[in-house]
């Protein structure tokens, strides 16, 4: 065999391999790019939950401070509370312990409080759930008024509403909520915890767009 037929054989034994190695390699290319794709892909979708997390972040930051000077003159006057979004009124300051009758400083501060509250839920189309809480002593057996503490805190979450709304808060921007002694914020092992405990909480909600009662914040 002469050298040019020697030469063709071997190159004929050769090309194959060849061959098999760029298959190889374009595969390996190929699945390296739709890794990075894929990495690029998660990347951005992990900086923009991130980008919506901080502009929800600072759109409840803005929301507050809205509020806090809404209700700049009953926060300072230690009237009120306000922590996460929920204005606070102790129960002593609205009612007499049991009866759910307006006391003459209570309806004074829900005076007060009608007209930053519209304003404030006029500028962003919110409603104000207004939500009554009691300690977990039984209503006493003398008043034969209401059955239980939820019915209790029905009936003064339904007073406070119907106060603001006679002092200008529009009905369709407010809505009562019951809780009784659900939810305490103190220990009703003693009466000072108790009393914190009777309370009502004003908080904005947002609207929704079926009609459904919104959840509590």
């Amino acid at each position: 065999m002469d050298d040019d037929h020697a030469g063709e054989a071997e190159l004929e034994g050769t090309a194959p391999v060849w061959a098999v190695f760029g298959d190889l390699m374009s595969g390996l290319l190929g699945a390296f790019v739709l890794l990075l794709v894929f990495v690029l892909g998660v990347q951005m979708e992990l900086v923009s939950s991130l980008e919506t997390e901080v502009q929800k972040r600072q759109a409840e930051e803005q929301r507050r401070q809205a509020l806090e000077r809404a209700l700049a003159v009953p926060l300072a006057s230690g009237r009120v509370t306000l922590a996460n979004g929920r204005i606070g009124i102790s129960g002593s300051v609205l009612f007499q312990l049991n009866s759910d009758r307006l006391q003459p400083e209570g309806r004074q501060l829900l005076k007060s409080l009608a007209p930053p509250l519209a304003a404030y839920l006029g500028a962003r189309d919110e409603l104000l759930m207004v939500s009554g809480f009691t300690d977990d002593r039984p209503v006493r057996e003398s008043n034969r008024q209401f059955t239980d503490n939820l019915e209790l805190s029905a009936q003064r979450a339904l007073t406070v509403t119907r106060a603001l709304v006679d002092e200008g808060l529009p009905a369709s921007s407010v809505f009562a909520a019951a809780f009784g002694p659900e939810q305490p914020v103190a220990s009703n092992a003693d009466g000072e915890g108790r009393a914190r405990n009777r309370r009502v909480e004003m908080a904005p909600v947002p609207r929704t767009s079926n009609g459904a009662t919104p959840k509590r914040p």
